[in-house]
């Protein structure tokens, strides 16, 4: 199947549930953030104990900060910072796709050698708990765009705005980073109007898999363009 197919598929798919509003429902509005907030307590022993030599490696590799902010959108495209384990070597420049997505490569030499690791592994993703203990984002939902790209989003694609941004999700368990940004976006907003436990729960075990099997972690062989 060629990519235009493929997005057209997921336009489809986006309209014929676009009618549903579940995230207006209970599982989303009340429970999901209860089950957000007992996950993150039990989690934050573990989370700590892992970030101890994350955070070594990063500062013995290069000496730089062991965190990175970036500055996301939010539910309703409100502003945040989003924590991450820092894996890019210090002042790296900004290499962007034709599309706006972020450049990532297997090869790219701005990123460190405990960053490659924690990249495929997922594990700079961690800090990411501390932004859902502060209600910025949830454990799954949609990816959490950039600031930059506030003003490129069509119609349909605000929808996935209507619930909180996750640390994984719908688009990145089960295509990590193989869609273009239209694609990721309608699968987001899909997300967004079928939210249900079952959903999250078919997610909790497809990202799972996705980490495990380190599939679809780089998307470019070829030089960027840098911003």
């Amino acid at each position: 199947m060629g990519r235009c197919d493929y997005a057209v598929n997921v336009e489809k798919l986006y309209q014929s549930s676009s009618h549903k509003k579940n995230y207006k429902g209970f599982y989303q509005l009340v429970f999901k953030r209860f089950i957000d907030i007992l996950l993150c307590i039990i989690a934050l022993p573990l989370v700590l104990l892992i970030t101890i030599p994350i955070a070594i490696a990063i500062k013995v590799e290069d000496g730089g900060p062991i965190f990175y902010k970036s500055r996301r959108l939010g539910k309703g495209f409100k502003e945040f910072n989003m924590l991450k384990f820092r894996s890019m070597k210090v002042n790296a420049p900004d290499l962007r796709n034709e599309d706006g997505s972020t450049y990532n490569s297997q090869n790219d030499s701005r990123v460190t050698r405990t960053g490659r690791f924690i990249r495929e592994t997922s594990l700079d993703e961690l800090p990411q708990f501390f932004n859902v203990l502060a209600g910025q984002m949830s454990i799954l939902g949609p990816r959490a765009g950039d600031v930059e790209s506030k003003d490129t989003y069509e119609e349909d694609e605000k929808d996935k705005t209507l619930v909180r941004p996750g640390i994984s999700g719908y688009s990145q368990a089960y295509f990590r980073n193989n869609l273009s940004v239209r694609e990721k976006r309608l699968y987001d907003a899909w997300y967004a109007h079928n939210v249900s436990l079952w959903l999250d729960i078919k997610v909790i075990f497809k990202t799972v898999a996705t980490v495990l099997k380190r599939e679809n972690v780089y998307t470019n062989d070829e030089p960027a363009k840098k911003q």
